[in-house]
């Protein structure tokens, strides 16, 4: 049994360091033969800074196990809200804008409907991926073309999507181009992503095994262990965006990481493996999916009411959350 959970934990260090060369060399390269900022962000890292759900999913599916690539998929969702944006807002309150009801959540909630409808059937056929592959395809279209019409406005600023959602990258945040080795980057590159499919593939092996010795379901690991894993870069970039004083950048990553997650994890996974829908994601799972989405708007619309801020009183009813669901799960795997 210990070799499973080594496997697990040292996997997820590993992945989530491979995710950051990955991105490093993906960024260094994109500035060394000039890509536009807006591009680098919308494709690279968005794409690159979700790549631990993307792989993970994906070898999930490969591997026969539909319920670890959905658990990872919705359970980060699930995670995120619940307990990243609510240890964020315990440590400093979270900034609401109300561009973030208008757009952000307006996508989030309408990639989680159309998700929720394809799995209705009980099945998720490549037609199904190719659809909401399709909708992801439309918000960085969207993300690309807001970008261009805010340029100016915005200090001239581009738009970087981390996770499909769109927030302000800085000149002086990208590498010089002149000062960027090629050779280095190209390494970080292939090195990063080598590593980042491997460590993927020994936390799927774990997690399966875990799941066989403990009796568990494969869902049940990708919603627990597997998805607080691979929300954890999502988990430090919040606390540390919270204790710098960048409080706004802490939901809009959660909600463009939830937004790609719906769409472009299951979407890829589901295009390389059509997968089986268990019973239990759709009476169970997607509800709380839903119902903490739609708790994260009406508390968001409310706090713009007031001082447009989530505070710690937030914070700590979205862990009481976290906390309760993840009883839910302990109770119906016992029962």
């Amino acid at each position: 049994m210990l070799l499973p959970i080594l496997a697990v934990v040292i996997g997820l260090i590993i992945l989530i360091y491979s995710a950051d060369m990955f991105i490093d060399g993906a960024v260094a390269i994109a500035t060394k033969y000039h890509m536009p900022k807006m591009l680098i962000g919308a494709l690279i890292i968005g794409v690159g800074t979700s790549a631990p759900e993307i792989v993970v999913s994906s070898l999930s599916a490969l591997a026969g196990s539909p319920g670890l690539a959905l658990g990872n998929a919705f359970g980060s969702n699930i995670v995120n809200i619940m307990l990243v944006l609510g240890v964020t807002a315990l440590i400093a309150p979270i900034v609401i804008q109300k561009q973030v009801l208008k757009t952000d959540f307006i996508w989030l909630i309408s990639a989680t409907i159309v998700a929720v409808v394809v799995m209705l059937d009980g099945h998720i056929s490549r037609i199904d991926a190719g659809i909401l592959l399709a909708v992801m395809a439309a918000n960085i279209c969207v993300q690309v073309i807001y970008a261009k019409r805010h340029a100016k406005a915005a200090a001239e600023s581009a738009i970087l999507a981390s996770d499909e959602h769109a927030y302000e990258l800085a000149e002086d945040e990208l590498p010089d181009p002149n000062a960027v080795s090629t050779p280095k980057s190209l390494f970080k590159l292939i090195v990063g992503l080598v590593v980042l499919v491997l460590s993927s593939r020994l936390i799927v092996w774990g997690a399966v095994e875990l799941a066989t010795l403990w009796g568990l379901s494969d869902l049940i690991i990708g919603l627990t262990i597997v998805a607080i894993g691979t929300s954890l870069p999502e988990l430090v970039s919040s606390v540390i965006a919270a204790r710098r004083g960048e409080f706004e950048m802490a939901l809009g990553n959660v909600l463009g990481s939830n937004l790609f997650n719906t769409l472009g994890v299951v979407g890829v996974a589901g295009l390389i493996m059509p997968m089986d829908v268990a019973p239990e994601v759709l009476s169970r799972d997607t509800v709380v999916m839903c119902a903490i989405t739609l708790l994260l708007f009406i508390m968001c619309a409310l706090a713009l009411k007031r001082d447009g801020q989530i505070g710690r009183l937030s914070g700590a009813l979205l862990i009481s959350c976290f906390i309760g669901y993840s009883a839910w799960l302990m109770v119906s795997v016992m029962a």
